[in-house]
């Protein structure tokens, strides 16, 4: 592990520091004014909560003004909090919300969905009422969310959050959804195709993975040339956009930079210590109601296949009240998982040379403020 920093400040410090992030951003408009920030940090009114779950509610087809030429809108910079999971990230993003104007965006790809709160560690409602939320509650656990989706809706977030006056921090630890909102990635509009996905997976277990990396070179060359042709799933996917919209997948992996910049802080811990940390945690999570929950799910009629029930927390419940382990294997199973999980998580991040990372078990909202500000 890289060193992890554990920043401390002065109170004074700390007085100009917030008094630096809500100093007005100077933001052009199209009628002469300007944008201003809040004076002070502060919990949202009534009406701003019913906007925030809207945000999290809008329907899939509800107009979002992403126009990237308009700067109008957009912050100068969102803040970043990342890392693997059970690093106490959105915790400390609440302790943050107390000293300074944020709203939370996660950027968690299993928070997004309905009925899912133990399993999830999704912060409970009056934290969330404490600390505006986005992008928790959207849909429900049978509803596809690709990571198009989550972009469009994080950048309506974004400007929403903006023109409140509060600052936009992405907490959460699903990479793929940060670096396509901060690095700009493009990614096709193409919704899986399941019943075109099962032919060609019947047909890689008949003739091999060859026969689709064939078709690929025929369509696609730039990506038959990138994609390790034995990533069945990325060699379908490839396929699956091209037959949609006629275009090679290669074609789809260009950047758009976004209209703000980006500071980026991580959380992490010492290996050992932090997969002590992960048993506790699952076993908490037991104790506090993940079976019912996931019998709860069953009883709303969603399957336990489903891809959201079959991942890490859920997938072992169900095992569980399914019979098929005791209560200690399913606890050990899915501690087991998490810690698999959170490795391939900090193997994501940590090339990632733009973050800065503290130390889990001393990090403070107050040097994470002054590290965003800096």
């Amino acid at each position: 592990m890289s060193t992890l920093h554990s920043p401390s400040g002065s109170s004074t410090r700390m007085i100009e520091l917030v008094t630096r992030l809500v100093t007005p951003v100077r933001t052009a408009r199209r009628d002469g004014g300007r944008r201003p920030l809040p004076s002070a940090a502060s919990a949202p009114s009534d009406r701003e909560r019913g906007d925030i779950r809207d945000v999290s509610t809008v329907s899939a087809d509800t107009p979002v003004d992403h126009d990237q030429n308009d700067l109008d809108g957009w912050p100068k910079a969102v803040w970043c909090l990342v890392g693997p999971t059970a690093t106490g990230k959105t915790s400390l993003a609440v302790e943050l919300a107390r000293i300074a104007p944020v709203e939370i965006i996660s950027a968690d790809s299993r928070m997004v969905y309905r009925w899912m709160d133990v399993g999830t560690a999704k912060p409970d409602e009056a934290t969330r009422r404490f600390a505006a939320h986005h992008l928790v509650d959207v849909v429900d656990p049978d509803e596809a969310f690709p990571v198009v989706e989550w972009v469009a809706r994080a950048k309506g977030a974004i400007r929403r959050v903006t023109a409140r006056g509060k600052q936009p921090l992405l907490v959460g630890g699903t990479g793929l959804y940060l670096r396509a909102l901060c690095d700009g990635l493009d990614f096709p509009p193409v919704a899986p195709d399941a019943p075109y996905r099962a032919s060609l997976e019947a047909r890689a277990a008949r003739d091999g993975w060859q026969s689709l990396l064939a078709d690929l070179q025929e369509v696609d060359p730039a990506s038959a040339a990138t994609i390790d042709p034995k990533n069945v799933r990325r060699v379908i996917r490839a396929l699956e956009v091209w037959r949609a919209t006629g275009r090679p997948f290669s074609s789809w992996q260009v950047r758009t930079p976004p209209p703000f910049d980006n500071r980026w802080a991580g959380l992490d811990l010492p290996v050992e210590v932090h997969d002590a940390q992960i048993t506790e945690r699952v076993a908490a999570q037991f104790e506090a109601g993940l079976l019912d929950e996931v019998a709860s799910l069953r009883t709303r009629g969603f399957d336990p296949a489903l891809a959201p029930l079959d991942g890490l927390a859920y997938r072992e419940a169900s095992q569980l009240l399914d019979g098929e382990v005791d209560r200690a294997e399913a606890i050990r199973r899915y501690a087991a998982s998490t810690r698999q999980y959170a490795r391939r998580q900090r193997s994501w991040f940590r090339p990632d040379q733009r973050i800065r990372w503290f130390d889990a078990r001393d990090a403070t909202a107050a040097g994470l403020l002054a590290h965003f500000t800096e």
